[in-house]
């Protein structure tokens, strides 16, 4: 069995695969899982999940943006989750900067996305939301998105000179 908070490494099918649409909030299953991502989220000390990473095939991430020791400089916000989420609207201005990600621990890389974003998408509690996320939240939105279609931070890197290990990552941003 599973350690309750086991991330899927690079490597793994399911960060391959498109994960499924969430078809009943309201299951114990859907409602446990988001628990346990917002638990894990934490445990990691990540910024955000999305539930393939926790090895399940939903449309589910969690946005959860506080200062930590692997992201010092994050802005700190209430845990947001977003269950089938669509992107609406993309700022046509993009810019390269740091990202990680749990499922490739030890590296970094410079990633080029959208400063600004629309989405829309379902709350826990049943309820259509369209918001847009501007800069890191954008990142960090976009970053767990793609792990919805089957995509991974490294994927979007325009030039390996942009990867580096994560202990010269935390000497660059010092």
């Amino acid at each position: 069995m599973k350690d309750e908070c086991s991330i899927a490494k690079l490597g793994e099918a399911i960060l391959r695969k498109k994960a499924k649409k969430v078809k009943n909030i309201n299951s114990k299953k859907i409602q446990n899982l988001i628990k346990k991502m917002i638990t894990c989220v934490k445990e990691n000390k990540g910024v955000g999940l999305a539930a393939p990473q926790i090895f399940e095939s939903y449309q589910i991430l969690v946005i959860s943006s506080h200062p930590n020791e692997r992201y010092p400089n994050a802005p700190l916000m209430k845990d947001e989750v977003l269950i089938n989420p669509e992107i609406i609207k993309k700022s046509k201005k993009k810019v390269k900067d740091w990202e990680g990600c749990l499922s490739i621990p030890g590296i970094r890389a410079k990633v080029p996305r959208h400063t600004k974003i629309e989405v829309k998408y379902t709350t826990m509690e049943g309820k259509t939301k369209n918001v847009i996320f501007e800069d890191f939240i954008a990142r960090i939105f976009q970053h767990e998105y793609d792990h919805l279609i089957g995509k991974v931070y490294l994927d979007r890197v325009k030039d390996n000179i942009d990867i580096v290990s994560q202990e010269q990552y935390f000497k660059l941003i010092s």
